[in-house]
């Protein structure tokens, strides 16, 4: 039976391979899943040409997926250091790979990548539509917007973000709101100042049907994108976001008419109090669609600890309905991130995105939590090393300041706790000189 995307086929009752390979790692029927795909609930991002790939699932049942970004920019141009990070990121279990490159030729670089990757690979055209077309802003016209689409659909790209929802209804919401940040969204904020110059309406909105169109052929996934997401706490559940997030929901059911599969992008600052609630308003207003938050990140005063802000906000965002989670840096608001910052990014994401799934009750989630209690126990410490998210610096740090028994650490020594409860229900005395 012929099909174009995972959500046509599943609509046809097809189940694709991506499909049952899914449904297997998450533990699932995949009749159920098929159900869940037919419906939106969950998405397969598996562009048709990008062979390399390892498909996952994200959505509703499953296990909460996280984003790694990267990329040149015009102040750090070094595609060697970019493929280091995707070393990174697949070492460390990132389901998915953004490249958001904003500087010169980019397509060796996403070629590369697409070739040698097997996570989910996301882009955002209009980052770069400048350097593909060799023009500025305001010259770029509505095709050239699409050419892009399609340039990075025919190469492989699994999701685009594309901000559509940035219409001039939004336009007009966010000019009466006078916000403390403004649009912080990159891509939001070069779709508003095209329009303003241009007096045109959004091309990815005036011709979101053609952009269908295009992501329908390869089955790319559409992440629609939140061009007017809280910058910092005091913006976040205003008129503006709210109304956009409107649109972002009639946008998805254009999209499923399309069988077009759709992620929704979500805020990226936001009071811990207000995050349960946010995630409850997208899924009723975007119909159960898959929720991609950037963070958020719960304070705005934490430069070079953002990933710790970000990984608190996303745990709880995760808890109430999020399923993928785009990591943040400690490099974030200050500079392009180098490996090591991209590790912690990663670290902080994956700690938040499984404590999200044990309070989801994701099947199997807990289980890598009790085999870690149980070495912890046997004071088993080469299976704690093994079962940890991060072993190489779980056995340094041990390493470091080595103790003088193997059966305990030199932070308690023989006064261990586990040591002392171990011996003492054997039978044995308890000796500390």
């Amino acid at each position: 039976m012929n099909y174009k995307t995972q959500m046509e086929a599943a609509r046809k009752g097809v189940v694709t391979k991506e499909l049952i390979q899914v449904a297997a790692e998450e533990n699932i029927g995949q009749q159920e899943l098929l159900e869940l795909v037919k419906s939106g609930q969950v998405v397969i991002p598996a562009n048709i040409q990008h062979t390399a790939l390892h498909p996952y699932g994200i959505g509703k049942g499953l296990r909460t997926k996280i984003n790694v970004n990267l990329g040149i920019s015009g102040d750090c141009v070094n595609y060697s250091a970019e493929m280091e990070k995707v070393r990174l990121a697949h070492q460390y279990g990132a389901e998915a790979i953004m490249d958001l490159s904003n500087y010169g030729k980019t397509h060796e670089f996403r070629e590369k990548l697409i070739a040698t990757s097997s996570a989910m690979i996301g882009t955002v055209p209009i980052y770069d539509a400048v350097g593909y077309l060799e023009k500025d802003l305001k010259d770029i016209t509505a095709r050239d917007f699409l050419e892009v689409v399609r340039v990075h659909a025919r190469e492989g790209v699994d999701f685009m973000t594309i901000h559509a929802g940035i219409n001039r209804q939004a336009v007009e919401v966010f000019s009466r709101q006078k916000r403390q940040m403004n649009i912080v969204s990159r891509g939001g904020s070069l779709l508003f100042a095209w329009m303003k110059m241009t007096g045109e309406e959004n091309p990815f909105y005036e011709h979101y049907d053609e952009v269908l169109a295009i992501l329908r052929e390869y089955d790319v996934t559409v992440s629609l994108g939140d061009a007017l997401r809280p910058g910092c706490i005091q913006d976040a559940t205003d008129a503006a976001q709210v109304a956009e997030l409107i649109e972002l929901g009639l946008l998805t059911q254009r999209a499923w008419q399309q069988d077009v599969q759709v992620l929704v992008e979500g805020p990226g600052h936001m009071a811990l109090d207000e995050i349960a609630a946010n995630m409850v308003l997208q899924k009723r207003l975007c119909h159960g669609a898959p929720f991609y938050v950037l963070g958020p990140l719960v304070t705005d005063i934490a430069p070079g600890y953002d990933h710790i802000t970000s990984a608190i906000g996303g745990a709880i965002a995760a808890t109430y309905g999020a399923d993928f989670l785009c990591y943040v840096t400690p490099a974030e608001h200050l500079r392009l991130p180098d490996l090591a910052d991209v590790k912690d990014g990663i670290i902080a994401s994956k700690i938040a995105a499984h404590a999200a799934d044990i309070a989801k009750g994701i099947k199997g989630a807990r289980a890598i939590d009790l085999r870690m209690s149980e070495a912890r126990r046997a004071l088993d410490w080469e299976a704690m090393f093994e079962l940890a998210i991060d072993s190489e610096k779980a056995k340094t740090y041990y390493e470091s300041i080595p103790p003088a028994d193997r059966d305990s650490c030199s932070m308690c020594g023989k006064m261990c706790a586990i040591r002392t409860m171990n011996q003492v229900l054997e039978g044995k005395s308890i000796e500390l000189a």
